[in-house]
């Protein structure tokens, strides 16, 4: 089936160990007229404040920057989770903040970004899934894949802790493109292309 034109209205972006590097490569390739909001949560220290938005801000097109609660979903921005706070996609849309229980012994967690987006957003969504040493964001990702999203995994042969992207793909083994960060950047660049990003 053929996706409407502008059919996805945001990216979220998963990571842990291994992560950066992968974000590095992609995040800086997207270019300036990119209309898509992008979310990312990675796992970072509880106690210290991130610096993600100065590493990523003079090295991206797109703005950058920590996420705020109730702060609208802008076109155009990447938003980082800001440490010890979960971050959701509400009605709006919006971002919301959260101090519920950390999951997978994380907080920020991947799942609670995914699927709170694949409730809102479902088909008009992209969900990427990066390196990292846990399984966190392989259940969002299949809710991104199951609400009818497009789900991009890191090779597992990429990822310098594979554990994340094989256990996204032992839940969404053909509903995934498995991609080097090189290749995903291809990927959304191609989308970009073709208005429909």
């Amino acid at each position: 089936m053929t996706r409407p034109i502008q059919a996805f209205q945001a990216i979220v972006i998963g990571g842990s160990a291994g992560a950066m590097e992968a974000l590095l490569t992609l995040l800086p390739a997207l270019p300036a007229t990119l209309r898509a909001s992008i979310a990312v949560t990675l796992h970072v220290q509880r106690d210290k404040p991130s610096l993600l938005a100065q590493v990523f801000g003079p090295r991206c097109a797109l703005a950058v920057r920590e996420a705020h609660d109730q702060e609208p979903l802008e076109p155009g921005t990447i938003f980082f989770a800001p440490p010890d706070y979960h971050l959701l996609v509400d009605q709006g849309p919006r971002l919301s903040l959260s101090l519920d229980a950390p999951l997978h012994f994380s907080r920020p967690a991947i799942d609670v970004l995914f699927e709170s987006a694949a409730d809102l957003l479902g088909e008009h969504l992209i969900g990427i899934l990066l390196s990292g040493a846990n399984a966190d964001g392989a259940q969002g990702l299949a809710a991104i894949h199951r609400a009818g999203g497009l789900c991009l995994v890191q090779s597992p042969d990429s990822a310098p802790s594979p554990t994340m992207p094989l256990a996204a793909l032992s839940l969404v083994p053909d509903g995934a493109q498995v991609l080097s960060p090189a290749a995903m950047a291809e990927t959304l660049i191609g989308l970009h292309t073709r208005r429909l990003l």
